[in-house]
């Protein structure tokens, strides 16, 4: 899928270069998001009896993964040090899906619609990031991903809109 033309935005071109710190500041901002992510799926996992949700958050928390893996390397490629975990945002969000389950509001659509408003953020994180000057080495890395979280958030909508039908 290919990135809508919101998403991007290049950012100014002819502002100032980013410091390595700005550079390092931004992958942190989405390793946290990516962590935030990966959680996320997994909660969504325990959450839902349906097999094939469950291999869905499962296969898209490996991705988080594995995003996670390429923004530690460009953080220390930078001289950065990574940030230690997720948001508190996503951790209110991952304890909201769990309370929904435990008071039996755990139905299928309730978790896909927690997802994606989940997805919302993330796909609002990668654009901020593409709106800064970054370096190719890391736009190329951050615009991939991007891709992803929109993939992530389009498929879960997807699945949302037929949760829906169904009730």
């Amino acid at each position: 899928m290919a990135l809508d033309k919101d998403m991007l935005d290049l950012g100014d071109r002819n502002a100032e270069p980013l410091t390595k710190d700005e550079v390092v500041d931004i992958l942190n901002d989405l390793l946290e998001n990516t962590r935030d992510g990966g959680y996320g799926f997994l909660a969504c996992a325990e959450e839902v009896e349906s097999p094939a949700a469950k291999q869905l958050f499962a296969s898209r928390a490996e991705g988080c993964r594995q995003a996670e893996s390429e923004l530690l390397q460009l953080i220390t490629s930078y001289g950065g040090k990574p940030a230690d975990g997720g948001t508190a945002a996503g951790a209110v969000h991952r304890g909201w899906v769990h309370v929904k389950g435990s008071l039996g509001a755990n139905s299928e659509l309730s978790i896909l619609e927690s997802c994606e408003r989940g997805e919302d953020t993330a796909v609002a994180r990668y654009r901020k990031a593409l709106k800064q000057n970054l370096p190719a080495d890391v736009r190329s890395v951050v615009e991939r991903q991007a891709a992803g979280a929109q993939r992530n958030h389009d498929q879960i909508r997807d699945l949302r809109n037929a949760a829906r039908a169904k009730d």
